[in-house]
């Protein structure tokens, strides 16, 4: 996408969940790229507005701080704004909160996720032809919805059936197919896309690569799920938003879209490659070699043994290909958390008194 000014692939995009990890890169992007964004979030704990600062400022940035369970909020923002794409990431996210506290993920992830398709379809009815025809609404997921994976070179495609193990599986699979009856019986324009796990700046400390890297920094334990072996396929996060932003120009209604980054690790070779990062950027650092760190924990209830995703659509049809591989993306992901230690120190100060992984608890507010 380029500059809004008179350019006719200009858009209008309602993002939600636009101040988390994800949303948050999608939203600098696109303003970056000159389009006119609205974004809407709750602002729970892990939404931070210091992660779009970079663009709040700018003429074709907006914000609206609102549950997107909340029907005639989200209306009356429809009615202002006047997108004409939604892309909808706004979701509880963490799978050893949902096994700790699952009500959360299913009243945001299956309600909200209702709420904003019965919104959008009463917008779009509302829309005139032309204009019904180019709107589009993205539902963003995951690969966990899929299930677990052999330890093979088996991957999941867009007829895989959806068999999720967390209550936070469980819960983008119910989204998943919410969006899909939305299309089927409807006929509101919904495209889906289930993506591998995301990594860059901004990631809030309770995932697994910071909590890796925030741990070895301060000498701590680096905490790992049983013997580390399960496997995951990492993708970098504006590598991830690129792919969004191609589905939304070139993708189609009803259709889903599988966004791998073709970079599998089991979780104690990732970790052991951060420490190995970490050695070479902090020659000086008292807990070198930074692997003597790693602790074996207690695994996860219901722990996948591996994802991976099939995306040769995304790359075949829509052109898209990510700019990092592991190791560059990994590099970049260091350097930032090395260079920006301000901005997670506190959130650690703020919302944190410990947790499962030793960052994952947050503070209540009022």
């Amino acid at each position: 996408m380029k500059r809004a000014d008179g350019n006719p692939l200009a858009k209008r995009i309602l993002v939600t969940g636009g101040c988390g990890f994800i949303g948050s890169a999608l939203v600098r992007q696109l303003v970056k790229s000159g389009t006119q964004v609205l974004n809407v979030d709750k602002l729970t704990y892990a939404g931070d507005p210091s992660t779009v600062a970079d663009v709040a400022a700018d003429p074709l940035y907006g914000f609206e701080q609102l549950d997107i369970c909340d029907g005639p909020a989200l209306v009356r923002a429809l009615a202002r704004f006047k997108p004409n794409v939604i892309m909808h990431l706004a979701a509880e996210s963490h799978v050893d909160r949902s096994i700790d506290g699952p009500s959360e993920f299913v009243r945001t992830n299956v309600l909200g996720t209702f709420t904003m398709l019965e919104a959008a379809l009463q917008y779009w009815h509302d829309l005139d032809a032309a204009a019904k025809e180019k709107f589009r609404f993205l539902h963003v997921s995951t690969d966990e919805v899929y299930g677990s994976l052999p330890m093979d070179d088996s991957r999941f495609t867009t007829t895989s059936p959806h068999a999720p193990n967390s209550p936070y599986a469980a819960s983008k699979a119910g989204a998943d197919h919410l969006a899909r009856a939305w299309w089927r019986t409807y006929g509101l324009p919904v495209i889906v896309s289930n993506c591998s796990n995301n990594y860059g700046p901004y990631q809030f400390p309770e995932k697994l690569i910071p909590t890796v890297l925030i741990a070895a920094l301060e000498g701590r334990p680096l905490p790992v799920y049983g013997q580390g072996a399960n496997v995951r396929d990492w993708l970098f996060v504006d590598d991830h938003v690129r792919a969004l932003m191609a589905i939304v120009e070139r993708g189609s209604p009803g259709e889903t879209y599988l966004i791998g980054g073709r970079a599998e690790l089991a979780n104690l070779d990732l970790v052991r490659t951060i420490c190995a990062i970490l050695d070479e950027l902090l020659p000086d650092s008292p807990h070198r070699p930074h692997k003597r760190l790693i602790q074996f924990v207690p695994d996860r209830p219901g722990h996948d043994q591996r994802y991976a995703l099939d995306d040769t659509r995304m790359r075949a049809e829509l052109g898209w290909t990510p700019a990092e591989d592991i190791n560059s993306g990994l590099r970049r992901t260091v350097e930032w958390y090395l260079n920006n230690r301000m901005w997670w120190q506190r959130l650690r100060r703020e919302r944190y008194d410990g947790g499962r992984l030793g960052l994952a608890t947050p503070r209540r507010s009022a």
